[in-house]
């Protein structure tokens, strides 16, 4: 069981000029290599959502598989992995999408979430949202509905919840 008492935020390193000069990234491999922490976070995310009616959720790779997973167990449900293209071995849904500068695409097995299913979105930050937008736009696309995205970290200054202001959005830190 996770103590009450830990300071998540403690848990999340800051490392200047990476990936490139000006950016500072925010590491959770701390919080990852401490099991009280990291179950926390779980706990805490869970309890984000415990008032939504979930039935399964779906994570792109590869950070947001580090949490949902574990939620996935804890919430009694199933978890779908959305990937870049040519790591899925069976049928697939592809989506295509820009970014500022060029296009990504993303891909999930036909089966991974039914029609009617309500889908819970994790990832591990919130940036820009490009990549969530992408995933919600292809779980609609498999007539399922978003019941919300869930972030432990989200960077606020960046604004990527624009992006996801058509559903509900939830995230255990901030840092504006």
């Amino acid at each position: 069981m996770a103590e009450s008492n830990l300071e998540l935020e403690n848990f999340i390193r800051d490392v200047p000029d990476f990936p490139k000069p000006g950016i500072t990234f925010k590491d959770i491999t701390p919080l990852l290599a401490n099991p009280r922490a990291l179950g926390k976070a779980i706990d805490a995310m869970a309890e984000s959502v415990s008032d939504l009616k979930i039935d399964v959720i779906a994570a792109a790779e590869a950070r947001g598989f580090l949490f949902a997973v574990p939620l996935a167990l804890k919430m009694d449900i199933g978890m779908v992995p959305i990937r870049k293209p040519g790591k899925l071995p069976y049928k697939k849904h592809t989506y295509s999408y820009d970014l500022e500068y060029g296009s990504d695409t993303l891909e999930m097995h036909v089966d991974g979430v039914s029609p009617g299913q309500n889908v819970l979105v994790v990832d591990d930050l919130l940036a820009t949202g490009g990549t969530v937008e992408a995933c919600c736009k292809m779980i609609e696309a498999c007539d399922a509905n978003v019941a919300a995205c869930l972030f432990l970290i989200e960077l606020g200054f960046l604004d990527g919840k624009q992006k996801l202001l058509k559903y509900p959005t939830i995230s255990v830190l901030n840092y504006d």
